[in-house]
């Protein structure tokens, strides 16, 4: 499964906040702020203090979603090999 941010994004801008503003606010490195807007994993610890600043739950901020399909080789042999 891949993870994606997207819901966290669409909350900062109900809000009226800034992804700045957030890293601050819950002493966020700006590498992890790079990995959210890349949907990269982070840490729970992390999403604990984002979810604990915008009083929601890690539903609201986060979701799984399947990872896009990508094509079979024909041949039945992995790329690259």
């Amino acid at each position: 499964m891949a993870v994606s941010y997207n819901k966290l994004w669409k909350l900062l801008i109900d809000k009226g906040m800034k992804r700045t503003e957030l890293r601050d606010a819950v002493d966020m490195s700006t590498n992890t702020l790079a990995k959210l807007g890349k949907n990269d994993y982070i840490s729970l610890e992390i999403l604990d203090r984002i979810c604990t600043y915008l009083k929601c739950d890690i539903g609201d901020v986060m979701e799984f979603v399947p990872p896009k399909e990508q094509p079979e080789n024909p041949f039945g042999k992995k790329e690259g090999r």
